[in-house]
């Protein structure tokens, strides 16, 4: 064993990391000695894995879903890692397509369910073909296959790296992920900033682990995070967008949102959003965050849906109203001041993280409802209530309205017409003698004036 300890080691420090300290020698925990149940593994992740075994190749879970069997949660998928390559993989199983380019992969299909297999990752002592690295140290390409000693110093985080070994029921223990996992400590395997450097990504999951686990962040990951925000700048947006949905439609988006800020990576994220929060007024727009987050978490403790356009519409408002009216005072009116702060913003932001088309479009129907709320006279009411989006539009102008970017009596007005009966309806949208009056006054004024447009209170 201290053979092979030395050489784990050797591997770490000639990937261009510090010497990774004394590590303890593999421990295994025997049925006995863990939570883990065969009961609660997926009988398809069982399939797989006794088939491999039978086949002659080792087998094991590993990563997330052992770490959440033995926090007593549900695993939402089911990861195996094996000795056999990717192309015997495909020949043990009919039902297996391989993918990748980065790390082949392969999934084994089994209806709506895939049950992920990897082979077993080497580490070399130079870039080679398999592994490619760019000038910073970013992993690029790394199809290099070695054994379950080496696989383990190229996982992320201690409580990533137990391994179940289908074949006596028992938890493998390379890097002390037990010892870890019972003290509710996120640790980096290796140096933190080789390892940040290799994939820069793995901050915003040390975020998301730590966050969704309850676990504290080790002192040296958080030493290394402060200094290395920057690499994010090298991952590609629409790398970004897929996380960005990982951090903040998982139940915990408040706490992740201000754990992003505390480590300087929210304004890589979302830069326009971050410098309106330096600019706030009475708390806002950091409310208006705060109670879409919030409302956010509870429709997923709730098990109801949550859109990703309703949070990201709500992330770049201000800078949209920011920037709508910096267009207002260079002359522009006011439709053509906010489409075009809706469309710069926008074009902005998707060099950060690729919002899709169909999202940005969705984010800028419920940014576009909001001053037609204002409109509580004749038949515009009772049209846009059969708007698509009337409903996602309606739960935005009560978020503002909580957070004083707009009058309460507007949203109550259209919480209850919204309720109301046919006849209640026109009534309510009936204009009254002094609003006819004062709307004929302001038309008198505005032909005199001869003024551009004031700008929208709603904007």
């Amino acid at each position: 064993m201290s053979i092979i300890l030395n050489f784990l080691k050797k591997i770490v420090k000639s990937a261009g990391g510090k010497p990774i300290p004394e590590a303890p020698q593999v421990r295994i925990y025997p049925r006995s000695e863990h939570t883990i149940s065969r009961a609660q593994i997926s009988d398809h992740a069982l399939k797989v894995l006794y088939r491999l075994q039978k086949s002659g190749y080792e087998a094991y879970l590993v990563g997330g879903c052992v770490r959440d069997l033995l926090l007593g949660r549900e695993p939402k998928d089911f990861d195996v890692v094996t000795n056999a390559h990717p192309e015997q993989i495909k020949g043990v199983f009919r039902n297996c397509r391989l993918i990748g380019r980065r790390f082949r992969l392969a999934h084994v299909h089994f209806g709506n369910e895939v049950i992920e297999v990897a082979t077993f990752r080497g580490a070399v002592d130079e870039q080679n073909d398999e592994q490619v690295t760019n000038d910073e140290g970013r992993l690029l390409r790394d199809n290099v296959y070695g054994t379950i000693e080496q696989d383990v110093w190229r996982r992320d985080f201690t409580v990533n790296a137990l391994y179940y070994n289908i074949k006596d029921f028992s938890v493998v223990d390379y890097t002390g992920g037990m010892d870890d996992h019972k003290s509710a400590t996120l640790r980096l395997i290796g140096d933190p900033n080789t390892r940040f450097r290799e994939d820069p990504v793995r901050m915003l999951r040390a975020v998301r682990f730590a966050v969704k686990l309850g676990f504290n962040l080790h002192p040296d990951c958080q030493n290394a995070m402060h200094d290395a925000a920057d690499l994010l700048y090298s991952i590609p947006s629409a790398r970004l967008y897929d996380e960005v949905l990982k951090l903040f439609l998982s139940g915990y988006a408040l706490q992740t949102f201000e754990m992003l800020r505390h480590y300087g990576l929210f304004q890589v994220l979302f830069p326009d959003t971050e410098k309106s929060l330096a600019v706030e007024e009475g708390g806002f727009p950091k409310l208006l965050l705060i109670k879409a987050l919030e409302n956010s978490d509870n429709r997923i403790a709730e098990g109801r849906t949550v859109t990703p356009y309703f949070l990201l519409a709500a992330f770049l408002w201000e800078p949209v109203r920011m920037q709508t009216r910096l267009n207002c005072e260079r002359g522009m009116d006011d439709y053509n001041a906010f489409q075009g702060a809706a469309s710069e913003i926008l074009s902005r932001q998707v060099k950060s993280t690729a919002i899709p088309r169909h999202i940005s479009i969705a984010m800028r129907e419920v940014w576009s409802l909001q001053p037609k709320f204002e409109q509580r006279v004749g038949p515009r009411p009772a049209r846009l209530l059969t708007h698509p989006r009337f409903r996602a539009a309606y739960d935005f102008l009560l978020i503002r309205s909580e957070t004083g970017n707009v009058e309460p009596d507007l949203a109550a007005w259209w919480g209850k017409f919204q309720l109301a009966d046919e006849e209640a309806q026109k009534m309510m949208t009936q204009p009254s003698r002094n609003l006819k009056n004062s709307r004929t006054r302001r038309r008198r004024s505005s032909k005199n004036k001869n003024s551009g447009p004031a700008q929208n209170p709603s904007i």
